[in-house]
């Protein structure tokens, strides 16, 4: 299998990369430098791909699109930060989309990013891919880069959209940021504790989009979390019980919005519960299902 990765040195991207090695799949790695060597093509958000270089797509059988502005990182999002997290998202996959017109021979799958911000502030409802998009910025963001990736359906190409949790791994993303305090003995629940978190193993999300890739009958929006989704309070206490570390200094709410502002309300206070339904409807067989064995995984 031949397959282009925006994204690669990402988080999951690397995670992909060490997968797809093992199994023997050829790999052309999308960057915004110069590329080094044979297997990297250039590539992004603003300009797509150079004219000369559309020839060496042609021989795609898929395409996994994770590109996009860190939404993290800093301790308020500026206006000028939330247009780069949605033009790197939006535009980055329209010229995704420009180049598949252009081409004769088009890529069968088109496995996009997204996440379960799509759905917003949505407290103790439960979420599946049916559910409606939320009022947020995130969830605006979401739904603009989801309606960017569904024009590839429109050309026959299958289309499979990744709405990801928190991924947990020590190596990057929300988890690690928080390991530091937690080992310390400064972790705490943050807010009430009563929002939820909808998280997922990195190993689940490789197993998820290799699934995704293998599996044709697997389309349109998938959630990719775990069947059991933790209360903030819930989460908080598993991580400390593994890392054996007390979790007695909580981050009230009126600390989060003076400190983090918006940022702070969308990825620390705002409550998602999503479900799985259609990989479960599927049948793909989780890894890690439970919290504290997830952790453990993830620390150790």
């Amino acid at each position: 299998m031949k397959i282009l990765i925006t994204g690669a040195s990402g988080l999951i991207g690397k995670a992909l990369q060490k997968s797809f090695t093992e199994k023997g799949y050829e790999m052309l790695l999308a960057s915004r430098g110069e590329p080094k060597d044979a297997n990297q093509i250039k590539w992004s958000a603003d300009t797509g791909f150079e004219d000369a270089d559309l020839p060496r797509l042609e021989v795609l059988d898929a395409v996994i699109h994770l590109a996009g502005e860190n939404i993290g990182g800093g301790l308020r999002w500026s206006e000028e930060k939330k247009k780069a997290i949605r033009d790197s998202r939006v535009f980055g996959t329209r010229t995704m989309i420009e180049a598949f017109a252009r081409l004769e021979k088009k890529p069968k799958v088109f496995i996009s990013g997204s996440a379960v911000g799509f759905y917003g502030d949505r407290g103790d409802q439960e979420m599946t891919e049916t559910s409606p998009a939320g009022d947020t910025f995130l969830a605006g963001v979401c739904k603009e880069w989801e309606a960017e990736s569904r024009r590839a359906e429109d050309m026959g190409i299958r289309t499979v959209l990744l709405r990801t949790g928190i991924v947990l791994s020590k190596d990057g993303g929300a988890l690690a940021t928080m390991l530091t305090p937690f080992k310390l003995g400064v972790g705490g629940v943050v807010g009430s504790g009563k929002q939820w978190m909808s998280w997922v193993s990195l190993d689940d999300v490789v197993g998820i989009v290799n699934y995704a890739l293998e599996n044709e009958s697997l389309r349109g929006a998938v959630n990719v979390t775990s069947p059991n989704p933790a209360t903030n309070e819930v989460f908080t206490k598993t991580l400390g019980s593994v890392l054996y570390r007390p979790t007695i200094l909580p981050l009230p709410e009126f600390a989060v919005n003076l400190v983090f502002g918006e940022m702070g309300d969308a990825l620390l206070l705002d409550s998602t519960r999503v479900v799985p339904k259609r990989l479960a409807d599927a049948g793909y067989q989780f890894q890690y299902t439970e919290l504290k064995s997830a952790l453990e995984h993830a620390v150790k």
